[in-house]
């Protein structure tokens, strides 16, 4: 049905609500949107049925649900150019075949062609900080790339009826660069899973730790310039020098020279691996067992539009020493010690003081663990389908 005919009949049919998950294929997206449909009751808000349109192996990946039906449409699996088409001109059409009512795009682009209701999600913020996307080169292809998608998300923003931000942090950057509008808007921050949730140890003493059994440190994220890698190296690198037995293991699939220049990096200055250990990408399912094994987190990152790897190591009981930037102190408050990671100096500092205070880690830690708990997916996911009901019932109010 559509908005303009549907005023009076949506009490009794209920909303149905269209899912773009064309460009949902990897990480981040398909936890969300998998979990969207896992946690939520749509039903419970006035939606009576939910079609995705995604990629097979997406597809894979999602729950079975009464209300729910799956479509992996043939252009889904072809090329670049053949799914471009197909979200932008074929989807429309199908999503009006099938009478939805709104359509949700939470990769942030919402297709071009579609004229009914659209509601999308702010996920990817370094589009809208362009110097956070000159670390990849000033001519570089990611930069190009960041720059197509600030000019396709900000089109998509400007248009769709409803959109939803994940923090305040973000909210203000993109507003900030597009300029105020007129549609709704929503804060509606990730969750994470249970099983991210341990209350905090307590904490060795530093003069437990010796350098065969050192102070374990862990950073877990994808190897990218803003990730700050590199920094962190050399921080870690120089208090070791100074004689804190401290170790630091970093997690993630590296990203083009980057992670090639950090391979080189680590035999640089730690040419016998006895305390800079990269073992690459480790299998979400298991890295919750990664956080059980550190003595305390590291985040240094200076671009982020929800910080879902710190939420998770503060789930985890740990203390955490965390970048200044972004949204962290958003989502950190006062439960960390924090540096600029600008200066290899500063970072060092914010470790050395985490690493040598214990009282200070089981304090952060106990505070960092609480204010986890808030991040709930089925919190996510009841607000995400509420909003998106929200949207479509004003619509047609106002058509009505």
């Amino acid at each position: 049905m559509s908005v303009a005919g549907q005023s009076g009949t949506w009490a009794q049919a209920g909303i149905h609500l269209g899912i773009d998950a064309t460009n949902i294929r990897i990480g981040g997206g398909i936890t969300h949107l998998s979990q969207l449909l896992e946690a939520g009751d749509p039903l419970e808000h006035g939606i009576a049925r939910v079609t995705v349109w995604t990629p097979r192996a997406t597809a894979a990946s999602l729950p079975t649900r009464p209300w729910l039906n799956v479509r992996s449409p043939a252009w889904g699996e072809r090329g670049a150019l053949s799914r471009f088409v197909g979200q932008h001109y074929l989807l429309p059409r199908e999503a009006r075949a099938a009478a939805c009512d709104v359509l949700f795009s939470p990769g942030g682009t919402t297709p071009l062609f579609h004229t009914g209701l659209r509601v999308t999600m702010s996920q990817n913020l370094l589009p809208f900080e362009p110097l956070e996307a000159a670390r990849f080169g000033r001519f570089s292809w990611m930069r190009l790339k960041m720059r197509l998608l600030r000019s396709s998300q900000g089109h998509s923003f400007r248009r769709a009826n409803g959109l939803i931000f994940l923090t305040a942090y973000a909210q203000r950057v993109v507003t900030d660069m597009l300029g105020s509008s007129s549609q709704q808007t929503a804060l509606i921050p990730h969750g994470i899973e249970p099983r991210f949730l341990q209350p905090p140890r307590p904490q060795r003493s530093l003069s437990d730790c010796r350098p065969g059994n050192p102070f374990r440190l862990l950073y877990v994220s994808i190897l990218m310039p803003y990730k700050r890698q590199h920094e962190v190296a050399h921080a870690v690198s120089q208090l070791r020098q100074s004689g804190l037995p401290i170790s630091m293991t970093f997690i993630g699939v590296t990203w083009g020279t980057y992670g090639r220049r950090f391979k080189a990096l680590l035999e640089t200055l730690d040419p016998k691996r006895e305390f800079l250990f990269w073992p690459g990408a480790e299998a979400f399912d298991q890295l919750h067992q990664r956080y059980q094994q550190a003595d305390a987190f590291v985040f240094a990152s200076s671009c982020e539009n929800l910080p879902n790897i710190l939420i998770e190591a503060m789930a985890a009981g740990l203390p955490v020493a965390c970048s200044n930037r972004g949204p962290m102190p958003e989502v950190l408050g006062d439960a960390g010690v924090y540096f600029d990671p600008d200066q290899i100096d500063s970072m060092a500092q914010g470790m050395r003081t985490l690493v040598e205070d214990a009282a200070l880690r089981q304090q952060l830690a106990q505070k960092a663990w609480a204010r986890a708990r808030a991040y709930s997916w089925r919190r996510c996911a009841q607000d995400t389908f509420k909003f998106v009901a929200h949207v479509a019932q004003r619509a047609a109010t106002r058509v009505s």
